[in-house]
C-alpha cells in the first residue's frame, strides 16, 4: 500500500498539470479500471456528467450512484448495490454530502482507494455539525429553507453559493433538479471510517462557500489523505471536470 502523505507538487520524474498541481496519471490505469461516483445533498448524479465522460474516455467503467438523500443507511445501501454489481476493485469518490456516505460504505471489499471532492470525511460517530462549528460559517448556509421535513436551498443561495463558478445557464439547470434532503440527514454518524484503512485521496476547494475550506483542509490532514487544493467553488464536478477526472485517474493509477 502507498504510505499516506499530503501532495501538491511532485518531483521532477512526475508530469504535472501547471494549473492544478496534479500529477498526470497513465493513459491506461493499471489494476483499478472501475470508478463509483456519489453525489451530495442538493445534487444527483448528474453533477458528475462530464466527470464520466472523461474518465470513459480513459477506459474507466464509470458508475454514477443515485442517492435518496432520505437518510444515511439509505444513501450507503444505494452505494452498495452499485458495488456489489462490481467484479473487480474500484475508485469511490464522493462530493460533498458523499464524502459521509463513501467513508461508511469504503469498507466493502470491491473498494480499492477512496477520492473525497470538497467533502464530509467523518470519524466514527463523531459529531459533524459540533465539528463544522469550529470553523467559518459558510454562506450558503443562510439559503437554507425547510418544507415537509425536507430542506432545499434557495435559488438565490444555489447560484451565488453552492454553484459559484458554474456558468448562469448550467448553474440554474442544475438548481431545478437540486436533490431534496431529508432535515434528518446531516445528524447522521458513521459507524465505521473507511479511511483509516484506505488509501485516500483529497481536493480542497479553496472558494467553497458551501464547505468551509478550512474544514477541508482540516479533515484531509486528520486523514492523511493525499492532498490537492482546485481554485474553485464547492462544485468541482462540474467547474473543474477535468482536474477533478485527473486526480479520480490518478488515484486509478496508484492503486494498481
Amino acid at each position: 500500500m502507498i504510505s499516506r502523505r499530503a501532495f501538491t507538487v511532485l518531483g521532477a520524474g512526475a508530469a504535472l498539470t501547471s494549473m492544478t498541481g496534479l500529477p498526470a496519471a497513465q493513459a491506461t490505469p493499471r489494476g483499478v479500471r472501475d470508478v463509483v461516483l456519489v453525489h451530495g445533498a442538493y445534487a444527483d448524479g448528474s453533477c458528475f456528467a462530464a466527470v464520466i465522460e472523461g474518465l470513459q474516455d480513459a477506459g474507466l467503467r464509470v458508475s454514477s450512484v443515485q442517492n435518496p438523500l432520505t437518510s444515511l443507511a439509505e444513501d450507503v445501501a444505494a452505494t452498495n448495490r452499485v458495488l456489489d454489481e462490481l467484479t473487480g476493485p474500484a475508485v469511490l469518490a464522493g462530493h460533498s454530502w458523499g464524502g459521509a456516505v463513501i467513508t461508511q460504505a469504503g469498507l466493502h471489499r470491491n473498494v480499492a482507494g477512496l477520492v473525497y471532492l470538497a467533502a464530509r470525511a467523518p470519524e466514527v460517530n463523531e459529531d459533524y455539525a459540533a465539528l463544522a462549528a469550529r470553523f467559518p460559517t459558510p454562506p450558503a448556509n443562510a439559503g437554507i429553507i425547510e418544507s415537509g421535513g425536507f430542506r432545499r436551498l434557495t435559488e438565490t443561495a444555489f447560484l451565488r453559493d453552492f454553484a459559484v463558478d458554474v456558468p448562469h445557464r448550467q448553474a440554474r439547470a442544475l438548481y431545478a433538479a437540486q436533490g431534496r434532503v431529508a432535515a434528518t440527514l446531516f445528524a447522521s454518524r458513521t459507524s465505521v471510517a473507511a479511511w483509516r484503512s484506505r488509501p485516500s485521496w483529497y481536493a480542497v476547494s479553496r472558494r467553497d462557500r458551501t464547505t468551509a475550506p478550512e474544514l477541508q483542509r482540516f479533515v484531509a490532514q486528520r486523514m492523511g489523505a493525499r492532498t490537492v487544493e482546485l481554485d474553485t467553488g464547492h462544485l468541482a464536478p462540474v467547474s473543474r471536470p477535468a482536474a477533478v477526472t485527473r486526480l479520480i485517474r490518478t488515484a486509478a493509477a496508484q492503486l494498481g
